[in-house]
């Protein structure tokens, strides 16, 4: 096929799509023909048109703009699609998340010290225990009614959210802040999770990560901190309140990233992994036969549902990718659920393999915004899914999950299944 034969370019930037499913036809579209992409990024849902941006879609190309931060910055333009409001702008930046070395390193190395391993590991018995009451009861939901439950709401939803608020030390009480900021942060295009967007007085929606919409929360990490360093414990806000080297601000950025990202990359894959282990019943019989390895098993579903569809980085010179020419302020933005699934570097990307190894998959990051609470999510999936093998003997959709509205988060609403 010449170049004039080339398929066009698919739309992967329109979150409303992602509501029916990941576009992994468009992807393979992108990877074959067009692995560096330009996408156009018109008003939707009421967020304004952005300038467009480049769409990588291969696993080479996409590990290589992670690992690449002197050209691919994520400090110049932030780490979402759409552009900030500049005078955003800086308040963003001062987020881990949205820093470039050897900004980002420091911070990393604050914030590390309160993810021990031995403070990860002490939390495999919390965790067992919430993954057998919640399983428990959504036995005891499906048994009430016609066999089928939602394991979202019944399971995973509070199953991530209380996991995180043990490791970070929220009291019960408030635990429902956590989901709250979670929801109106990371599904901030979906009006179901967001409700209307809330407006500047031009009538623009306000971004949800602007120091306005924030200010709660913040308020909140500063209330946590004092009450923690006048009644410290083995947490991570503990941990946090004591150090020294944070400022007032960091500690305040560390809450929002640990808040949101902590609880979403669970919150996102453990949905996502039961419902590929649904679809998938000998995958799941394997699994329920010791076939397989479990710690196998979750990089494989982590490939199959990467929790994070997307992220932006932004060109700091003039530059050459996949044949592409990028000019320096470009936006490129790397596709994780494409690269999982490129041919060039997994073997049938589309079977669901437990045993697979390697596993390069991307679903974590790579370079140096691997992501840091990386472990414990292993564990908590790891966790959840060995106690779901256990008690239930069967797991079958009853219905097609709602999905996330969102190019970003690949979230799941519900996922009615059938259980004995």
């Amino acid at each position: 096929m010449t170049v004039h034969d080339a398929p066009p370019v698919p739309d992967v930037f329109d979150p409303r799509q992602y509501a029916t499913g990941v576009p992994y036809d468009a992807y393979r579209t992108l990877r074959d023909h067009h692995p560096v992409a330009r996408q156009e990024e018109p008003e939707v849902l009421g967020w304004p048109a952005g300038p467009g941006f480049w769409a990588v879609t291969r696993h080479a190309d996409v590990v290589r703009v992670l690992k690449d931060s002197a050209t691919y910055s994520s400090y110049i333009g932030a780490t979402q699609i759409r552009d900030p409001d500049p005078d955003d702008l800086p308040f963003i930046r001062r987020m881990m998340l949205n820093q470039d070395p050897p900004g980002h390193g420091r911070l990393r190395r604050l914030v590390s010290r309160a993810f021990t391993p031995g403070r990860i590991d002490r939390f495999t018995e919390v965790a067992r225990e919430r993954a057998r009451s919640l399983l428990a009861r959504a036995l005891g939901e499906a048994r009430a009614s016609d066999g089928t439950v939602d394991l979202v709401t019944a399971v995973t939803d509070d199953y991530a959210l209380l996991n995180l608020a043990d490791l970070l030390g929220v009291p019960e009480a408030d635990r429902k802040l956590l989901l709250h900021w979670t929801q109106r942060v990371i599904g901030y295009q979906d009006p179901d999770e967001a409700g209307a967007p809330v407006l500047d007085a031009a009538g623009r929606p306000v971004n949800p990560r602007s120091p306005a919409m924030l200010a709660d929360m913040f308020g909140y990490a500063q209330q946590l901190a004092a009450h923690k360093r006048r009644y410290p414990d083995d947490d991570v806000m503990t941990t946090l309140a004591h150090d020294a080297e944070l400022s007032r601000a960091e500690l305040e950025m560390f809450f929002f990233l640990l808040t949101v990202a902590g609880n979403d990359t669970v919150r996102s894959a453990a949905p996502g992994g039961l419902l590929a282990l649904a679809e998938h019943p000998e995958a799941y019989e394997t699994l329920r036969a010791g076939r397989a390895e479990l710690p196998s098993a979750v990089d494989e579903l982590l490939r199959w549902h990467p929790p994070v569809l997307t992220f932006r980085r932004t060109a700091v010179e003039d530059t050459e990718l996949a044949g592409r020419h990028i000019r320096a302020g470009d936006k490129v933005v790397v596709f994780h659920a494409s690269a999982n699934r490129d041919e060039r570097a997994f073997a049938a990307p589309d079977r669901l393999d437990p045993s697979r190894a390697p596993n390069p998959h991307v679903s974590f990051g790579d370079g140096p915004h691997v992501c840091l609470g990386a472990h414990f999510a292993r564990l908590q999936l790891r966790v959840l899914y060995r106690e779901a093998l256990r008690v239930l003997p069967v797991l079958r959709t009853a219905g097609p999950p709602r999905r996330l509205v969102s190019n970003f988060i690949n979230g799941l609403k519900s996922l009615p299944v059938h259980i004995t």
